[in-house]
């Protein structure tokens, strides 16, 4: 993709809790630089069980703990690619100097989690270093997000909830003593599209008729750690609270159940629903003009700084709205009709890390 393309941001999801700092610094380094600055980390805690054993342990770390150590990871990875000051790269030849050394450092890390010595074998890129990217919305996560993340991927099903989300973790950044500009939030939508409302409403319809039950108790059952399969489908979240004990039962499940309709839906309900749109991602059918003015509507109301375009179907809910709702917003002049810059960074608003500062 970074071969292929010259402006496009490209992502990764990697999580803290299973990699070394040093593996992921590089790697993501290597990227930044290869893409000349287009890159960005998604960086998550990981989810379950099943996922600790892939790694060859029995137990997955307890929820905050997972940030805690997260906290760390990113001391460690910041200190990585601060070891290279931005002008360490002397490339002469003539000379046989590559780099200036009393430019590369050490970055001698030693926490409670993690240690690392460095320094990392690669420099710095156009943008300075990866941006960071990070989803986690629970207390916790949002206060890693403060103190760290450059953009979060939030999801809120209307938008009294986007709008208390965005004030909370724009609170949290500055509480971590960042500019609350440095983080961008973007939030999750997912339009269809339809020549008209009530086609736009029939197309929705059919889209959402032809997710299984099981499907989305698969995705569910990974979220939540519990393996719901273990239930028959006419089975309903209160009967589910019983078997586990109200202090068994995680929060994000509670909090999909509260939102999908309450304690008397049965699994085969909760897994339709959690199938069409994870649980909290709004779904909004219209025309294009609709579409276009209610993303102007929650931008303007202090929603998000920026929308994911969560696709329906694929390929395309992407094509309809590129060819039919992203003209309408450059016209209403809320859409870049040019890059401006080269790198991710300057694509979001965002500064390049000063190395010195880290180092």
């Amino acid at each position: 993709m970074a071969a292929a393309t010259d402006r496009l941001g490209l992502g990764a999801t990697v999580s803290t809790t299973y990699y070394a700092p040093y593996h992921v610094a590089r790697v993501f380094a290597t990227l930044d630089n290869l893409s000349d600055g287009r890159v960005s980390w998604n960086v998550v805690t990981s989810l379950n069980d099943s996922e600790a054993r892939n790694f060859g342990i029995d137990e997955h770390l307890e929820h905050d703990q997972r940030y805690d150590r997260a906290d760390e990871f990113l001391e460690a990875v910041k200190k990585l690619w601060s070891s290279w000051s931005d002008d360490a790269l002397l490339l002469n030849k003539a000379g046989g100097q590559f780099a200036d050394p009393k430019k590369v450092r050490y970055a001698d890390h030693r926490g409670t989690w993690l240690s690392v010595r460095g320094p990392l074998q690669v420099p710095r890129s156009r943008q300075g270093e990866p941006v960071i990217l990070q989803a986690g919305l629970s207390p916790r996560g949002r206060r890693f997000a403060g103190r760290w993340a450059e953009a979060v991927f939030s999801i809120s099903p209307n938008l009294d909830v986007m709008r208390a989300t965005y004030q909370d973790i724009k609170s949290n950044v500055a509480a971590a003593g960042r500019a609350p500009d440095e983080t961008k939030i973007f939030t999750a939508v997912m339009p269809v599209l339809g020549e008209t409302e009530a086609i736009a409403n029939d197309r929705l319809q059919y889209v959402n008729s032809l997710v299984h039950p099981e499907v989305g108790l698969s995705t569910l059952s990974s979220h939540s750690g519990i393996d719901l399969s273990a239930y028959p489908l006419d089975t309903t979240y209160s009967e589910i609270v019983g078997d586990l004990g109200d202090g068994h039962v995680p929060s994000m499940l509670q909090m999909f159940s509260a939102v999908a309709g309450g304690a008397d839906l049965t699994l085969a309900e909760l897994g339709r629903r959690y199938g069409t749109n994870v649980g909290f991602v709004p779904q909004w059918a219209g025309t294009a003009q609709q579409i276009a003015d209610l993303l102007i509507d929650h931008f303007e109301a202090g929603a998000a700084d920026g929308f994911i375009i969560s696709a329906a179907h694929l390929p395309g809910s992407y094509d309809e709205f590129v060819d039919q709702v992203v003209p309408l917003l450059q016209e209403r002049g809320v859409f870049r009709t040019d890059y401006e810059g080269t790198t991710l960074r300057e694509h979001l608003g965002l500064n390049v890390p000063d190395a010195e500062a880290v180092a």
